[in-house]
């Protein structure tokens, strides 16, 4: 134990690093300039300290909507560029736009350019910086998973899905009753004797256990591990890793003790969260009623042209408590596309129209939901309501799928902002782990995310 491992930075760390050396490379940039040249759009000083302030809020704003803080796409330099100058554009403009809470714009409109440039050049300096050191293998969490039963490919490709920092170096299996091809290049298999060299030689950060490892440990393993938690080692549950990492909850490996594992959010009884929810619920649902009826003339010209047919259909979904309702959409397929009976719908699907096709990917079909909302049979942030077919059939195949109707099903939800298109059973699995996990956390930190995350599906043209 004399070699310490290298370094890592968590996913909170990494996060809250980001926003604060964002927010410090632009604030020193600009400063720089107001010192340097005569640049008089916009000075860091006491008297107009609200100018600082108000750039900060629009800058952290449009920064989550543009996911420079998504950890994935802050890896790759490619998705950090284009988001930066998204981010930086929206910015400079909305902060433009508020000249009652912002300095009056020059006579001089090439301060407007230098003004973009100083938050753009900085940002992406930085975050150069961040992917070149902090997002470089140095400062990977080096894991070793044990357990007794477990497909260690699954476990790997999970984790670091959801953060690309997070790697699966090895793993000890004390027994074989999952047989799965281990890609021997990337994951190494140790013995129970081995692990304190392990930790040494590879550098390893953190010692996973599976679930299920109470009747497969042996009195050995758990010496070893009673001996590296006791000398200050940290040792994990899998389930709850698997948790923070990927914001899922793992219902697959929960088994029996599922209600005891899963404390439903104090949110779900807290009365003042649920009025202050449905109030805003309402106001939101008014304001994106409104919106679709300014629209509506031209959806109806689109539809004449494009659909050439109604363009509103309803159909049964199910909701809070598992009751029944009839959802209103506007119809983004081609007549009778259920003639074979009931089927998912999938990315790309040939039975959508091409105006369909439009509406899907700006979200826009969706927008008739709000009077579902509005009657409070749908919240504006939960789980999407399924049809009951499909529900019977899910329940059948899935365990707890039926614990997702506990809360009142949304318009969006954080499996709509995380996970792909549920086409079958495996996908609609991922999209439970991700409606539980919202379940279980939900606060108004976690709605807040989802809104954001929502507002970017839209601008980036995502829906499916």
């Amino acid at each position: 134990m004399s070699q310490r491992p290298l370094v890592h930075f968590e996913i909170s760390e990494r996060k809250v690093l980001l926003r604060l050396l964002d927010s410090l490379c632009v604030l020193t940039s600009l400063s720089l300039i107001g010192i340097i040249f005569d640049f008089d759009y916009f000075r860091i000083n006491s008297q107009n300290w609200y100018w600082t302030l108000v750039l900060l809020l629009y800058f952290n704003f449009f920064a989550s909507i543009f996911e420079l803080y998504d950890l994935q796409k802050a890896s790759k330099f490619d998705s950090v560029l284009q988001n930066s100058i998204l981010c930086s554009a929206t910015t400079v403009g909305f902060y433009m736009l508020t000249p009652l809470l912002t300095p009056s714009l020059p006579e001089n409109r090439l301060q407007i350019l230098f003004f973009f440039l100083a938050i753009l050049v900085p940002l992406l300096l930085w975050r150069f910086v961040y992917i070149t050191l902090i997002s470089s293998p140095r400062f990977y969490k080096r894991v070793l998973v044990v357990g007794n039963s477990f497909d260690i490919n699954l476990i790997s490709s999970d984790l670091q899905k959801s953060d690309p920092n997070y790697v699966v170096v090895g793993y000890i299996k004390t027994e074989d009753r999952i047989q799965s091809e281990i890609n021997e290049d990337n994951l190494i298999r140790f013995e129970i004797k081995d692990i304190k060299e392990a930790i040494k030689e590879h550098h390893i950060n953190e010692i996973v256990v599976a679930s299920g490892y109470k009747e497969g440990l042996m009195l050995s393993l758990y010496n070893q591990l009673s001996y590296l938690l006791k000398a200050g080692f940290p040792i994990k549950d899998y389930t709850q890793v698997y948790e923070e990492v990927t914001q899922r909850i793992p219902v697959q490996h929960v088994d029996k003790d599922f209600y005891r594992y899963f404390p439903f959010s104090r949110s779900n009884q807290n009365k003042f969260y649920q009025v202050f929810f449905r109030i805003f619920d309402v106001i939101i649902a008014l304001v994106g009623l409104a919106f679709f009826i300014l629209i509506l003339p031209l959806l109806l010209i689109a539809n004449l042209l494009g659909n050439r047919g109604s363009l509103f259909y309803r159909q049964e979904r199910i909701g809070k408590y598992g009751e029944v309702f009839r959802i209103l959409k506007l119809r983004t397929m081609v007549k009778d596309a259920e003639s074979n009976g009931p089927q998912y719908a999938e990315k790309n699907d040939l039975r959508t129209t091409r105006f369909g096709k439009f509406l899907r990917r700006s979200r826009i079909d969706e927008i008739p939901q709000f009077y579902n909302v509005l009657k409070g049979e749908m919240s504006l942030i939960g789980p999407r309501p399924e049809r009951p077919i499909f529900v019977k059939e899910l329940s059948q195949a899935i365990p707890f799928y039926e614990t997702r109707h506990v809360i009142k099903p949304g318009l969006t939800g954080w499996a709509q902002v995380k996970a792909d298109y549920g086409k079958d059973q495996a996908d609609s699995l991922v999209k439970l782990q991700y409606d539980l996990y919202y379940i279980k956390h939900r606060g108004i930190f976690l709605d807040l995310s989802i809104l954001l995350k929502t507002f970017s599906t839209v601008i980036f043209f995502r829906g499916q």
